[in-house]
């Protein structure tokens, strides 16, 4: 199997994407830790995981606040002692802040980057150890917004594009030590998060359309389709690729 044996975190896997890549991961033979800030959807996910593929304790669910020191330290040590390893780390957990910047407080700014960004440093500096024992991969979620603009969402944005970068710079770090460190950047994915920015729109029946237009597949992403690329680059089909900012975005990049 593609992931036999591996040991994968997944943040933010409590739904979306997360969700979907962790059932993935597992069907592929991975042992995978769902970490969610919501407990109580993290442990439906790895009661679903576990139920499906007996025996028992392939999943684990760790309720993390990803943007806390502390609690990624505990979700790492929980892994060790639950897995002997980590050979996988998904950085996937997120949150938007559809406002223009004028619009935005101080508290909401710095809610958006502890969650999209600081996790993201603070995730792979407590993984790394074990990551470097064992070759291991790094997937980044980034978006379509980090490589191109979008009308009020600028600290979002600014947070995905700022991993864009820190994916590059890290690949070239831990190149040396056997580690690839690759990004997603996904457009239109129909996630809990997606549904949740459509709604604080004016017009949520305008923005559907407008998200339908934008893609030249004529629809968004089901989060099976971003899955399906976090699992390429987690895995050894992708062994000779680092540093890389994939859109899995249906053409949305393309222009005219």
């Amino acid at each position: 199997m593609q992931l036999q044996g591996k040991v994968a975190i997944l943040t933010g896997a409590g739904s979306g994407i997360g969700e979907t890549a962790a059932k993935l991961f597992a069907d592929r033979g991975a042992h995978v830790v769902i970490a969610d800030w919501n407990e109580t959807q993290a442990v439906r996910v790895a009661d679903e995981i576990n139920r499906k593929l007996p025996p028992n304790g392939r999943a684990l669910a760790v309720k993390t606040d990803v943007s806390s020191e502390q609690q990624v330290k505990r979700l790492v040590q929980q892994t060790i002692a639950a897995f002997g390893s980590i050979d996988i780390l998904v950085n996937n957990a997120a949150v938007v802040l559809p406002k223009e910047l004028e619009d935005i407080s101080e508290d909401e700014w710095n809610r958006t980057v502890d969650v999209n960004l600081k996790s993201v440093f603070l995730m792979i500096k407590h993984c790394i150890p074990e990551l470097r024992k064992h070759r291991g991969t790094i997937v980044n979620m980034a978006s379509l917004n980090g490589l191109m603009g979008q009308r009020q969402n600028p600290v979002y944005s600014a947070t995905k594009g700022a991993v864009i970068a820190m994916t590059k710079a890290l690949a070239l770090d831990y190149a040396q030590d056997g580690v690839r460190v690759n990004c997603i950047c996904p457009a239109g994915v129909s996630t809990p998060l997606l549904e949740e920015w459509i709604s604080r729109q004016p017009d949520p029946a305008e923005t559907v359309q407008a998200l339908q237009d934008m893609h030249p597949l004529g629809r968004s992403a089901t989060p099976e389709e971003v899955a399906k690329a976090v699992l390429y680059l987690a895995s050894d089909a992708s062994a000779f690729i680092t540093g890389v900012t994939l859109p899995v975005d249906g053409g949305a990049s393309l222009g005219y």
